[in-house]
């Protein structure tokens, strides 16, 4: 007889064992959400813990026009200084607040920024008061009355409002670890504190202020400085645009903080104006964009308000 055996029973289902996640991979994950959570934080504490100041006009303005106009302004106040700060920098003890940089950026919305220089001795007329130097009305009304007197003798409408003092260019240049100048010739400038040979030099915050202050040892006066102002200001923007701002944490923590110390911004001055600032100034000091200033008839020329 042939006798018959039952199938032998399957196996028993093989248990299903979740996967664990490698530590490595965990612990590098982790690492890179806090630097992201770093990168965003710290430009986001900078911005909140700034100054803002009233830059609006009282007067009559222009109708809005397309694109944005920033107006930056180099405050040259003494207020904020201590005595020791005053005697490193060389800034002396002139009451008051004075402006010796005026600049316009403008980014249209179709087209190449442009970064327009306004010499702060043009004999322009002050709503209120006497035909005066431009960097007069900063000195009689502050902000407010700048941008309305700017904005009165050019017909351009301003958007946005920075500021910036003595303090704030040593700050920045020495949170990028310093920047690069050129000088053409030799300076030796005692207002400025300044002793430099021409050619090209890596300077550290002291020596860039110094730099952008140079005017009488300068045949060209406020004209070469305006030159300089826009040199400084370029070396800066690539330094903090640099890849070693964004991978050392210490340096870019360093450029948040010296901006939040340094910037002034005007109330109605946001923060896609600040943006469009780094972009246009980054733009016309890479050759994708215009310098320029406004042109002088007569560099010497006399009035009642001086030369």
């Amino acid at each position: 007889p042939v006798s018959f055996q039952p199938p032998p029973a399957p196996p028993p289902p093989a248990k299903r064992t979740r996967r664990r996640r490698r530590p490595v991979m965990r612990v590098i994950g982790t690492l890179f959400l806090v630097w992201v959570l770093f990168l965003v934080g710290a430009p986001a504490f900078a911005w909140f813990s700034g100054t803002r100041v009233d830059a609006a006009s009282a007067g009559e303005r222009p109708a809005d026009q397309p694109g944005t106009t920033v107006l930056l302004v180099g405050s040259d106040s003494r207020e904020d200084l201590t005595d020791e700060e005053r005697a490193l920098l060389g800034t002396g003890s002139t009451e008051g607040r004075r402006t010796d940089t005026m600049m316009l950026l403008h980014m249209p919305t179709v087209g190449d920024p442009v970064l327009l220089s306004l010499p702060r001795d043009s004999l322009v007329e002050i709503p209120g008061r006497k035909r005066n130097k431009l960097n007069a009305a900063f000195a009689f009304g502050g902000a407010p009355l700048l941008v309305e007197t700017i904005e009165h003798n050019t017909g351009v409408r301003i958007d946005g409002y920075l500021e910036v003092g003595f303090a704030g260019v040593v700050d920045v240049v020495d949170a990028v670890g310093g920047i690069e100048v050129c000088p053409k010739f030799d300076f030796d400038d005692k207002d400025a504190h300044l002793s430099m040979k021409a050619g090209c030099q890596q300077v550290d915050g002291v020596t860039a202020l110094g730099y952008v202050r140079v005017r009488k040892s300068d045949k060209t006066g406020d004209i070469g400085r305006m030159g300089r102002q826009r040199e400084v200001i370029g070396a800066i923007g690539r330094e903090v645009v640099s890849p070693m701002t964004l991978l050392n944490p210490v340096r870019y923590w360093n450029v948040n903080q010296a901006a939040a110390r340094s910037l002034a911004r005007g109330e109605d001055t946001g923060i896609v104006e600040v943006a469009q600032v780094g972009v246009g100034f980054l733009s016309v000091m890479t050759g994708r964009g215009i310098s320029l200033m406004v042109p002088v008839s007569e560099a010497d020329a006399r009035a009642d308000a001086g030369s």
